[in-house]
C-alpha cells in the first residue's frame, strides 16, 4: 500500500506531461493557421483532433491526480491548468456537433441553376415549339369538327356570301322607307328566283344543244383520227382502233364502279338540296336579324377581348360585302365579253359556257384557268384548231384586262391578297372541302388578314394608352405646337 501514493503520482505526470504535449501543437495549429503554413497544420492536425476529443478525459484525469495528493509542481502543470481548453465557439459548442469546416478548405464552386444552364436560344425554341404543338393540336381538332360537320359549315359559309351580295340591297330599300321585314323577304326572293332563273337556263341550253354537240363531236374525233394518220408521229389506224377498244373495255369493266357511283351521285344530290335548303334559311335569318345575331356573338367574348372584337366584326363584314360585289360584277364582265366572242365564233353552247365562265370566276385563278379550258376544248372539237385558238386569244385577253384593270378598280385594296396567299389558300380549301372550300378560301383568307391587321393595330393603340404620360422634357418633345405664324390663343 505504501507504493501506490507513488504510481498515482506518476501516473499524474504523465498525464500533465500528454497535456502540455498537445497543448503545444494546439499552439503551433493556431501559429500556423495565422502564417496559412500547410505543411505545419497537416502535422498538428492530429493533436488537434485528439485533443478535441479527448479533452475532457484528460482534464479530468489531471484533476483527480492533484485531489489524490500527486505532485502539483511538475513541468507545466500549472501552465497547463491555466491555459484555454480551445477557442471559444469550442469551449461553448455541445459534445455532439459537427465542426465547421477549415478556413484552408479549397472552394468548391456552386452548381448552377438548370434553368440558367440552358442556352438562351434552346429555351425559346422550347418555349415556342410547345405552344406551336398546342395551337396544331387546336387547328387539327377544329379541322376534325369541320369535316364532320361540312355540310353545314358550307351551307353557312355560302349563306354568309349571299348576305353579303343581298344586304346592300337590303339596306337601299329601308333607306327608301320600306320596313325591314318586307325589304328583306323582297330581297331574299328576288335574289334567290334570280339564281334559279340562271341555273335553270343553263341545263335547258344543255339540253337543247346535247344532240347538235354530241355530233360536232364526233365528227371532231374523226377529224382528229384522220389528222392523227397523217401527221409526223407515224401513228397507225391499228394503234388508234386499239386504244378505242382499251377504252371500251376499260368502261364495260367498271360498269360496277360507275354504277356505284351513280348510286353515290343520287347521295350526293340530296345533299346539295338539303345545304341548299339550309342556306337559304340562313340567308333569310341574316338578312333579316344579323346585327341582333352579331350582338349575341358579341356576349359571348370574354370582356378584355369584346372591345377588339366588337371593331374588328364590322371591318371584316365590309371586306367581306367587297369582294363579293366586286367578283360577282368581275365575273359578270368576264362572262358576257367572253360569251360574246365565243357566239361570235359560231362556237355551241356559247350561253351554258358563259354561265360557266361567271361561276367558275368565283375561285380566282385556277376558276378562270378551267373554264377557259373548257371553252377552248369545246371550239376545238366542235369547230376546229383555228376557232380554239381565236377563242384563246379571247379569253386570255380578257382576263389581262380583268387582273390588271378591273380586279384593282373594282375590288380596292380593301380585299388585296397576294397571289401566292390565293394559290396556297385555294389548294387548301380544294383539298379539305372540294370545290366548295375552293371558293370560300379566298375570301377568308381576306376577311382573317383584315381582322388581323386590325387587332394588331387596336392592341398598339391600347397600349400607348394604358402608357404613364411623358413628363420634363419628354413632354415638351411631344406636345403639340401650334403652326408657324398662327396667333396665340388666349
Amino acid at each position: 500500500m505504501s507504493r501506490l501514493p507513488q504510481w498515482v503520482g506518476g501516473l499524474g505526470a504523465g498525464l500533465t506531461r500528454i497535456a502540455q504535449r498537445l497543448e503545444d501543437q494546439r499552439r503551433r495549429a493556431e501559429a500556423a493557421e495565422e502564417e496559412n503554413d500547410p505543411e505545419e497544420l497537416r502535422s498538428a492536425g492530429y493533436a488537434t483532433r485528439t485533443r478535441a476529443a479527448h479533452g475532457d478525459t484528460y482534464a479530468g484525469a489531471y484533476t483527480g491526480a492533484q485531489r489524490d495528493g500527486g505532485p502539483s509542481d511538475a513541468p507545466g502543470a500549472h501552465g497547463t491548468a491555466d491555459a484555454p481548453s480551445g477557442t471559444p465557439e469550442e469551449a461553448h459548442r455541445p459534445p455532439d456537433s459537427v465542426p465547421a469546416p477549415p478556413t484552408y478548405a479549397p472552394a468548391v464552386a456552386p452548381r448552377p441553376d438548370p434553368v440558367a444552364a440552358v442556352p438562351w436560344g434552346v429555351r425559346v425554341a422550347a418555349e415556342a415549339s410547345w405552344r406551336l404543338l398546342i395551337l396544331a393540336a387546336a387547328i387539327w381538332v377544329l379541322a376534325k369538327v369541320i369535316t364532320s360537320i361540312q355540310l353545314v359549315v358550307l351551307a353557312f359559309v355560302a349563306a354568309l356570301l349571299i348576305t353579303a351580295l343581298l344586304q346592300p340591297t337590303v339596306a337601299w330599300l329601308k333607306r327608301r322607307g320600306v320596313p325591314r321585314g318586307l325589304a328583306t323577304a323582297l330581297t331574299f326572293i328576288a335574289g334567290f328566283v334570280i339564281m334559279g332563273l340562271v341555273g335553270w337556263f343553263v341545263v335547258w341550253q344543255v339540253q337543247d344543244n346535247i344532240d347538235s354537240v354530241s355530233s360536232r363531236i364526233q365528227e371532231g374525233i374523226t377529224e382528229l383520227k384522220g389528222w392523227l394518220l397523217n401527221s409526223p408521229f407515224h401513228v397507225t389506224e391499228d394503234q388508234i382502233n386499239n386504244i378505242a377498244k382499251n377504252l371500251q373495255d376499260a368502261v364495260g369493266a367498271n360498269t360496277e364502279a360507275i354504277t356505284s357511283a351513280g348510286l353515290e351521285g343520287v347521295t350526293v344530290v340530296l345533299e346539295v338540296l338539303t345545304g341548299i335548303l339550309l342556306a337559304m334559311f340562313t340567308t333569310l335569318f341574316l338578312l333579316y336579324d344579323g346585327r341582333r345575331i352579331w350582338n349575341w356573338v358579341l356576349r359571348l367574348v370574354p370582356s378584355a377581348a369584346r372591345e377588339g372584337v366588337a371593331g374588328a366584326g364590322p371591318r371584316a363584314w365590309r371586306t367581306l360585302t367587297a369582294y363579293v360585289r366586286g367578283t360577282v360584277i368581275v365575273a359578270l364582265i368576264d362572262a358576257i365579253f367572253i360569251g360574246i366572242g365565243i357566239y361570235f365564233l359560231d362556237v355551241p353552247l356559247a350561253v351554258p359556257l358563259a354561265v360557266f365562265i361567271f361561276l367558275f370566276a368565283f375561285i380566282p385563278l385556277v376558276g378562270a384557268v378551267v373554264s377557259g379550258a373548257l371553252a377552248c376544248v369545246v371550239a376545238l372539237v366542235t369547230q376546229g384548231v383555228f376557232a380554239a385558238l381565236m377563242v384563246l386569244a379571247v379569253v386570255l385577253a380578257v382576263q389581262q384586262i380583268e387582273g390588271h384593270i378591273l380586279q384593282p378598280f373594282i375590288l380596292g385594296r380593301a380585299v388585296r391578297v397576294h397571289p401566292l396567299a390565293v394559290i396556297l389558300s385555294v389548294a387548301a380549301g380544294g383539298l379539305v372541302a372540294g370545290i366548295g372550300g375552293a371558293v370560300v378560301a379566298v375570301p377568308l383568307v381576306a376577311v382573317t388578314n383584315t381582322v388581323v391587321g386590325y387587332l394588331r393595330s387596336y392592341s398598339r393603340e391600347q397600349a400607348l394608352r394604358m402608357a404613364p404620360p411623358p413628363h420634363g422634357a419628354t413632354a415638351l418633345g411631344v406636345a403639340p405646337t401650334p403652326p408657324k405664324g398662327s396667333a396665340p390663343q388666349d
